[in-house]
Order: structure tokens, then sequence, then C-alpha cells
């Protein structure tokens, strides 16, 4: 929903500007399918927006006739609130009509634009150009509902082709991923948009399956109760803050001789050993004893890299 807020607001400003509107004109202008307009139409009628459609030589897409958007529907903050919205958005893909939308807020408040006290910039240091087209490919694909094909590979490196009905979008942990039917295993997945190659939209289209976003359903398939290993880390004090951060600021506990703690669970699999990892030296896990054993075959492994 957060990916064409942008779009909802524009065919509103767009509507409330010009008194009739062909939907074929508004698809051309956002370059989106006519059914993709009709539902975004409906989507705003439940969001209280009287939009109709007129028959006749005039007819069109409009407003009903007496309908006026008071300025102070949207209050100050508000607007605020939607414009670091779309800035931050805009920094993960590209979006032509992001900054005439921008402009269109501007002129709906009256009174001095509030500071930019909250800028969310989702684009990783250094910038990535690649994945942003991918995620404005994924987005269009998404809102014509057009199957993708691509080259997928794993955290092992393990490489497949994947045709996929894409739902959603997701921003996860500072990372990327798309939500979709894979149509070979014939079930939801998360792919990792950075890890799909030769990324193709076909012009094969599908029925959206019900996909409850506000409920995460990836959590679930991420979660698996089976595979949920317990552990308990330890740390060195200036380290602490780090840790925190990372696991949250209740689950850092002393035990009785003040060492700190960490007590969480993970998906025991590939990435949890990374993520481990990933520490160096600044942590040590205690328990459980076979999660010790791996990371020391791991890191012996390392070693005989470089000293072997």
């Amino acid at each position: 929903m957060v990916m064409k807020l942008d779009r909802l607001l524009a065919i509103t400003m767009v509507l409330i500007n010009q008194r009739r509107v062909q939907a074929q004109e508004l698809a051309d202008m956002f370059e989106v399918s006519v059914r993709t307009i009709y539902r975004d139409i409906e989507t705003l009628n439940q969001a209280g927006i009287p939009i109709v459609t007129y028959q006749g030589q005039n007819g069109g897409i409009g407003l009903i006739d007496g309908f006026r958007m008071d300025k102070n529907v949207l209050t100050r903050d508000e607007l605020s609130a939607i414009s670091t919205a779309l800035k931050s958005i805009s920094t993960s893909y590209q979006d032509e009509h992001a900054s005439t939308i921008l402009e269109k807020i501007k002129g709906l408040s009256d009174s001095q634009q509030p500071p930019e006290t909250i800028f969310v910039d989702f684009s990783p240091w250094g910038g990535n150009p690649l994945l942003k087209g991918k995620i404005t490919s994924l987005k269009r694909a998404i809102e014509d509902s057009l199957c993708i094909q691509f080259f997928y590979s794993n955290n092992i490196g393990e490489k497949s082709y994947r045709d996929v009905e894409p739902h959603t979008i997701v921003l996860k942990g500072q990372s990327w991923y798309l939500y979709g039917f894979c149509l070979h295993r014939r079930e939801f997945r998360l792919f990792k948009i950075p890890r799909m190659k030769d990324l193709v939209i076909s012009e094969k289209t599908f029925n959206r399956k019900e996909v409850h976003v506000d409920q995460s359903p990836w959590d679930k398939a991420w979660y698996n109760p089976k595979n949920v290993t317990q552990l308990t880390i330890t740390f060195q004090a200036k380290h602490q803050s780090i840790m925190e951060e990372m696991f949250g600021i209740e689950n850092v506990t002393k035990d009785e001789n003040g060492r700190l703690l960490v007590h969480t669970e993970m998906p025991e699999d590939e990435g949890m050993y990374n993520f481990l990892l990933s520490f160096s030296d600044r942590i040590e896990v205690l328990e459980p004893f076979h999660v010790r054993k791996k990371l020391k075959d791991l890191l012996k492994n390392m070693i005989d890299k470089y000293y072997g």
C-alpha cells in the first residue's frame, strides 16, 4: 500500500484540478494499466473520496458534483508526514511523479512548511542504481499483475530459475525483498532482491491472491518453530551498546558474576552462523554446545585457509 501512496494522492489531485478525465489518460500519465487505475479508484472510494464515472460526450472519471476537498482535511503535521514518506520512498526506486506530487502537497498548505525533523534514507551506502532499477521494475509488475522470471541465488550460492507472481515489495532489516507466489514450489516465498539476476517481466498476467501485509506473512516463512535455537551469548562491557541495538535492550542481562549476557532465539540456518560470525571476537556463544562446535569448525576452516 505504501508503494502506491504517491499515485493515489496524485490521482486525487488530478481529479480536484480537472472536472473530468479518462481512465486511459490516467493510465498513460502514471504508466500503469487501465485495470490498475480502476483498482485505485475503488481504493479511493473506500477511503471516502466520492469518485464516479460519468457517461456521454463529456464523460469520464471525476469527483461527484459539489464535492470539494477542504485544505484543512489534512493538517500541517499530516502533510509533513506524507512528504517525508514520499521523499524517503524516492531514495529506493525511481518515480518521476514524486517531485510533482510533493509540489502539490506544498500547495495544500497555506502556512510555512515545518522543518524536516526526520528523513529516512533506504538506499545503501555508496548507492546502488541496479537495485533501484529492480525495485522500480518489480513495482510496475506488481501493479499490472504481470508474472516475472529470474535466476535466484540462495544464501549458500545455489542458483535456480524462478517463475513468480509478484505480490509485495518488503523492506526488512535494511534489506529489500520480494514476496511472491513461486509457480514451481506452489507456495509463497520471500526473495532477496539483490540476489535476483536477469529479471524479466513477462506479458503473462495473474490473479492476485489474498495477502494480509499488515500480518507480515513473510515472518511466518522465516520463523519456523521447529528450527529455532535458544542462544546464550556473552560479550565485553565496551560492546554493550552494540548488543542492545542488535538484540534489544530487554534481552541484555547480567549474571551473578556481573558477566553481560544476551538471551535470544533464532532460526538455525546458514544465515544464523553468518550473522554470529559477523561480530568477530566481540561475542562468545555459550550455549547451546552444538552451535559452539559449529562455530569452532567454521573458524578452524577459515584459519586453515590462511595458515594451512
